[in-house]
């Protein structure tokens, strides 16, 4: 059995897979304080459940430019993962802490890494590179969501050569796959650039931030980019269900501004592609919000995306016409199994 751990800031997410990759078992602990009392519950509750275990493999959101495919967790691995820590500070020290309370209370148990910016290391460099001087600090494009898109690929088939792939959630991206391959990604240094999300603001002009940093500080401007802007900060809730349900003024504002530039930023994915072939939705919205996916479909209706609203409505995998150019399809998100997957290979 391989143990799938996400070990956040707050909470420790895990589900179990046999050989087979399907899913055996699933538990999360929330609120958590003390990340190695946690996966010592939880490697205690399976163990109790009759589960033995053959691997861990470890949800890690920044694997910088050395980590750039699944890792068998060595000491070398490890120091890797914390020498990028200030590249993703609430992220990676929490993975570092699953990690080693694995090490502490399983010992013998073989660990991967499977890094949330691998998939997007294929990006050419013209991609990746900011116009800045190399000023020693890493400050490049690096993507994420790679897990969910990697997910996205071994999923569809047939796929399509260019594809326009929408991890529309909470944090929300797109990503131009051609050949399989991630060519452009709208997050960059960290998740903050790019599209409208949850409580994220997206792409802002550098000088605004400044202005910001100046007048209410670098912490409480980080505090308001990360947690409460977005559609927090245009619509009052960061849930899109709860702003369709009021959908009073702010509301509909707040959905119209995720969904324009949701479309605006499609187009220069189609441009790094060169074309379009294929749409695919993932993520909690693209897979449950009919009308976000509509508003979308609609944008990009002057590429051939031609689709059912009937089967829209519905939610159905496929969305669309025979008559389309373009294939629009609902993949549900997967990044457990990848995970699995990823590391069965790694350990094979």
């Amino acid at each position: 059995m391989i143990l799938v751990l996400n070990t956040g800031s707050s909470s420790v997410k895990s589900a179990l897979f046999d050989a087979d990759l399907q899913p055996v078992a699933r538990a999360t602990i929330s609120e958590v304080t003390d990340p190695a009392a946690a996966i010592a519950a939880l490697l205690e509750r399976y163990r109790d459940r009759g589960h033995r275990l053959t691997a861990a493999a470890h949800r890690v959101v920044h694997g910088g430019e050395a980590l750039t495919s699944p890792q068998r967790i060595t000491p070398a691995v490890r120091a890797e993962i914390e020498r990028l820590v200030p590249l993703a500070p609430l992220h990676n020290p929490a993975h570092l802490a699953g990690i080693d309370a694995v090490t502490a209370h399983a010992p013998d148990l073989p660990q991967v890494a499977v890094f949330d910016t691998a998939f997007h290391a294929t990006n050419p460099r013209v991609a990746t590179a900011y116009a800045l001087p190399d000023t020693g600090h890493g400050l490049r494009r690096y993507g994420f969501h790679g897990i969910s898109y990697e997910g996205l690929v071994q999923a569809l088939d047939p796929l399509p050569r260019r594809l326009l792939a929408l991890h529309l959630g909470n944090g929300a991206s797109l990503c131009a796959i051609r050949d399989g391959h991630s060519v452009a990604t709208t997050m960059g240094y960290s998740p903050l650039e790019g599209l409208t999300m949850g409580t994220r603001s997206g792409s802002l002009d550098p000088n605004a931030v400044l202005r910001l940093a100046r007048e209410i500080g670098i912490d409480e401007t980080s505090d308001l980019l990360n947690r409460r802007s977005g559609l927090l900060g245009l619509g009052g809730a960061s849930d899109m269900r709860t702003l369709a349900e009021r959908d009073d003024r702010a509301a509909r504002f707040a959905r119209g501004h995720f969904t324009y530039w949701a479309v605006r930023h499609a187009g220069a994915m189609v441009a790094a592609m060169g074309g379009l072939d294929g749409v695919a939705f993932t993520g909690g919205i693209g897979e449950n919000d009919a009308a976000v996916r509509a508003a979308i479909m609609d944008g990009l209706a002057f590429l051939g995306v031609e689709y059912d609203a009937g089967a829209n409505a519905a939610g159905e995998a496929i969305l669309h016409r025979r008559s389309s150019a373009v294939t629009a399809e609902i993949v549900p998100a997967q990044e457990e199994r990848t995970i699995a997957r990823a590391a069965r290979k790694v350990l094979s």
